[in-house]
Formats: C-alpha cells, structure tokens, sequence
C-alpha cells in the first residue's frame, strides 16, 4: 500500500489530498498556517513600492554626477554616473519583472513565476559587464594617449559626497526590504548599490587629486572601479545561480532527524528540496509507517511532517510520501 498525502498552503489553511492505491480518501483540512501564496500576494506590491522609492533617489544622484562629470570631465565621475544610470534601469526592471514574479501559477507554469525575479537579477550582471568592459577600456586608452580631467572645486567634490551619502543610505535600506521581504533582486540591486558607494569614493577621491595636479590618477582609478564592478557581479552569479538550477536548499540529513522524531514513524528517505526567490521552500520525502496504520493516522502523521517543517524553516510547500515499513 503507497499513500501519497500531498500538502498545498492556503491563506488560511492548508488542503491536503490522500490518495492510495485503492481509491481517493476525501480531502482534509489541516491546522491554519502563512501559505506561499498569500506571502507571494503581500510581497510583490512591497517590492515594488521600495524600487519606486529607490528609482527616486537614483535619479537624484544622477543628476548630479552628470552634472560634475561634464564640468570636470572625469573618467572616473563619468563611469560612476553610467553606474547610477545603470542602477536606474534595474529599478525599472525590477518593478516589471517583480509584477511577472507575483502572477499565480498556471496551466503553462504550475510552479509560478518567481524565478523571472531570479533572472533579473542575472540581467544586473550583465549591465555590469558592459560597463566594466567600457571603465577597463577607456581608462586603459587614457594612460596611454595621457590627459587629464579639468581641475575640480569644493562645489563638485561636495555634490559627489551628497551622491555618496545618498547611496549608503539606498544600500542600508534596499538590504533591509530585500531581507524582510526575501526578495532576490532587491538584495542583488543593494549589492550592486554598494559597489557604486566605492566607485563614488574614487570618483571623489580623483577630484580631490585633479584639485592639487594629480589628474594622471584618474584612469588609474576608473580602473580600480571597474575590478569593483566585476566583484559586485560574481557576487551576485554565485548567490543567484543556485535558485535557477535548483540546487538544495535544505540538508536532508536535518530534515530526516527532525522527521523520525515524531512518534508513529518507522523511517525517512527521498528527502529533497529546493527554493524559490521569495525563500518559499519547497521539500518532497517519503515517511515509512507500519502496516497496520491507518489512512487517517498516516495523515495525521502527514500533518506533524509539515507542521514542523514549517515551523523550523518558515513558508513551505510539503509532498509527503506514506508508505508500509
């Protein structure tokens, strides 16, 4: 005898259908619980209202940066405004691709749409990568035809520290909603946010060098900005990456002993799990029972299984398994 007992959150309760080999046993209701579709619901419209919130501020620190990069006509100033611009289309980005992320699954995606907010974080990098390639080659060509930037005042450095207080504040802030609300792309957009901090920290710093005759530092400096971008983006691949393949995101081991601690379970095996960008989890096992237990013990068996796997790891949807010892 194999029963199937699979768990799906509601906002409210959980439906779990037990099937056997015999026939279909009538759905039961489990104990109340936060479901992934209702943490889906309230998510995306925070999302997007912070993104609003930061596109506001990345433009303010655009303009600026244009402003003092065409005044002084440094490589670095230029390279940390195309940063902010960048930082601005990802915000845009990530107000449409969040929007496609919340829509309930359906017949072509049964799993939902989280992992287009996964991909757009993967689409920052290569923003990235375009303008680390641009920093890399134009401060390379300037070393070797020379020139420098035209000298800065007080004015231009204190509006490029006004940009730099603005960003400490997007980062401090965007990492904070990211971690709340568990959303990939706002921490990625905040980790990339970081990175401009450093690269507005040498853009001023070569201000301050154009000020006293040391403009020859200037595309040594764009250089160092554009390693710091290329950081930020491997940063980024190696924490995105894992969600679109699927890698584990629960060791099996742990979920097996908080398992076969509850009374009436004979084993555990087939345990796997996964992800997904909003930090739902989703886990699939297979409990042993002995013969001569009951459909409706097996599922209250079954309820305990998701129970305290949601109680320890917080929003999940739980396949479990039934089968004789």
């Amino acid at each position: 005898m194999q029963l199937r007992l699979q768990a799906a959150r509601a906002s409210h309760s959980a439906i779990i259908d037990t099937l056997s080999t015999a026939g279909e046993y009538p759905a039961m209701i489990a104990p109340s619980r936060p479901t992934p579709t209702h943490h889906r619901a309230i998510r995306s419209p925070a999302v997007r209202r912070t993104l609003q919130v930061i596109l506001v501020l990345n433009a303010v620190v655009v303009a600026i940066k244009l402003t003092v990069g065409i005044r002084t006509g440094a490589l670095s100033v230029l390279g940390a405004t195309l940063e902010s611009a960048l930082d601005m289309f990802n915000n845009v980005m990530g107000m449409v691709l969040t929007g496609l992320a919340a829509r309930e699954p359906d017949e072509d995606h049964p799993y939902g749409h989280e992992k287009f907010e996964t991909l757009g974080a993967l689409a920052i990098v290569g923003f990235l990568s375009i303008s680390c390639f641009e920093l890399l080659r134009a401060g390379t060509m300037q070393l070797i035809r020379g020139g420098e930037p035209h000298s800065a005042g007080l004015l231009e450095i204190g509006l490029m520290v006004s940009t730099a207080a603005i960003n400490v504040f997007v980062v401090v802030y965007e990492t904070r909603r990211g971690r709340e609300l568990s959303s990939g792309f706002l921490v990625a957009d905040a980790e990339h946010t970081r990175s401009d901090i450093y690269v507005t920290l040498l853009a001023i710093a070569s201000l301050v060098f154009t000020r006293y005759g040391l403009g020859f530092m200037d595309p040594m400096l764009a250089i160092i900005v554009a390693l710091l971008i290329a950081r930020s983006g491997y940063q980024i691949v190696r924490e995105t990456v894992p969600l679109l393949v699927d890698a584990r995101a629960v060791d099996a081991e742990s979920i097996r002993e908080m398992v076969i601690a509850i009374p009436g379970i004979a084993g555990v095996r087939a345990v796997r799990s996964r992800s997904s960008p909003s930090g739902v989890l989703y886990a699939e096992l297979t409990i042993t029972v002995t013969g001569g237990t009951s459909v409706s013990d097996a599922h209250v068996l079954a309820d305990e299984v998701e129970e305290r796997i949601a109680s320890r790891f917080g929003p999940s949807e739980i396949t479990v398994h039934v089968e004789p010892s």
